[in-house]
């Protein structure tokens, strides 16, 4: 098999406060799409610690996921070019820490909102991806699943962390 499958691994927050839900407003190929704080999964995190990285950067705001609201599967044929790209997004939820002023957002990244679910629902021929209104519906139904439920062996943080974890198991403070 000479062309492996590689779908593309992303992180979303869905970061509810007072009814309303935190967004981002980005420039993409496709045009001004409103998404979740989201990205990709980078090398050496685990998909929480991936979610939180992407809050912070796309809206300068701190997150700590404390639950996982679902694993999602989408495909996307880009217009512009006809690549066909296939997501698998790891959604979390938790809480909504302090905000980072005067942090620059993410390149690409126009603005955050505060939006109802109504408003998020009305503007969904803006969403960047169907994702958006499924891991809405999934967080107002109740799902909350543990953290745990995303195995993560030590080796993803790799040799290094691993040294460094030993480390300080062996030589206490």
């Amino acid at each position: 098999m000479s062309n492996r499958w590689r779908p593309s691994v992303t992180v979303a927050a869905v970061i509810e406060r007072d009814g309303r839900f935190l967004m981002i407003e980005e420039e993409t190929s496709e045009g001004l799409k409103i998404n979740n704080p989201a990205g990709h999964l980078d090398p050496g995190e685990t998909p929480a610690e991936g979610c939180a990285r992407e809050a912070l950067e796309e809206t300068a705001w701190r997150f700590r996921p404390t639950a996982l609201l679902g694993v999602y599967i989408s495909r996307f044929q880009r217009s512009t070019t006809g690549e066909d790209i296939t997501y698998l997004r790891f959604a979390f939820t938790g809480e909504l820490g302090e905000h980072v002023a005067g942090r620059a957002l993410d390149h690409g990244i126009v603005r955050t909102l505060w939006m109802t679910a109504d408003e998020l629902r009305a503007t969904a021929d803006r969403h960047r991806s169907p994702l958006v209104l499924r891991c809405l519906d999934d967080y107002l139904q109740g799902v909350r699943l543990p953290l745990s439920a995303v195995y993560c062996d030590p080796s993803v943080h790799g040799p290094q962390a691993q040294d460094e974890r030993r480390q300080a198991v062996e030589e206490p403070e």
